[in-house]
């Protein structure tokens, strides 16, 4: 006598099934995403916005007439760091420095963040502007010092408190901060959510309708074939 093996159905229905949740993101959770809390450098444009520098203060040389600018914050990565929230122009931060021959003026915009960016048991000092005058090749780290005294760095020479803030730390991992705590707008129009708020999108319940619709169809045509 031989016996025939058979292949259960409920094997490929729940493979499917799996698939399908994966495919719809209705699987395990992903993990809390990580950020760093650090001073992040920032160059002014010739049209007045903030861009993220891609090289660091000690190899930045600003030109006179420019400005530069540190924020302090809590950010994933350079495509999500905090911008530094004073607008000032050069004029106005060095309105009170006389320009010098041989020497340049450099504005600097120093945001030392919000509460929720602080390590535990500090407070962020306000936020302020200061008028660099320096030797005409100097970096935009030497400008820094010669108005925010104490600098911190670490071995690596990253920057890790201006002003003596933070006093301790330097670019430690911690939890990603959601929107409201950091008190910055996402300014993501395009995330999905039902009706009533926040919750599953429509995209979400259609995905398990079809789930249901499969499953059923799959039980169906098992049901069949075991009829005499």
């Amino acid at each position: 006598m031989t016996l025939r093996r058979t292949r259960s159905p409920a094997v490929p229905l729940l493979a499917l099934l799996a698939a399908l949740a994966c495919v719809l993101g209705l699987g395990a959770p992903a993990s809390a995403a990580s950020a760093y809390r650090y001073w992040s450098f920032w160059e002014r444009t010739d049209a007045g916005a903030w861009q993220y520098a891609t090289r660091g203060p000690a190899l930045a040389r600003p030109g006179d007439g420019e400005v530069a600018g540190f924020r302090f914050a809590v950010s994933e990565d350079a495509g999500d760091a905090t911008r530094p929230r004073a607008t000032a122009e050069f004029a106005a931060i060095c309105a009170g420095t006389k320009a010098e021959a041989g020497r340049k003026r450099v504005g600097l915009v120093i945001d030392f963040g919000t509460a929720a960016d602080a390590p535990s048991g500090e407070r962020p000092p306000r936020a302020r502007t200061a008028c660099a005058r320096v030797a005409e090749d100097a970096s935009a780290a030497d400008a820094l010092a010669a108005v925010a005294k104490p600098l911190r760095y670490d071995a690596s020479a990253l920057l890790c408190a201006i002003a003596d803030y933070p006093r301790h730390g330097c670019g430690e991992q911690v939890a990603a901060p959601s929107d409201e705590a950091s008190g910055e707008p996402s300014g993501d129009a395009s995330r999905e959510t039902s009706a009533h708020g926040d919750g599953p999108s429509v995209g979400v319940f259609a995905g398990v309708g079809v789930l249901v619709v499969l499953g059923a169809g799959i039980g169906w045509q098992t049901l069949r074939r075991r009829r005499p």
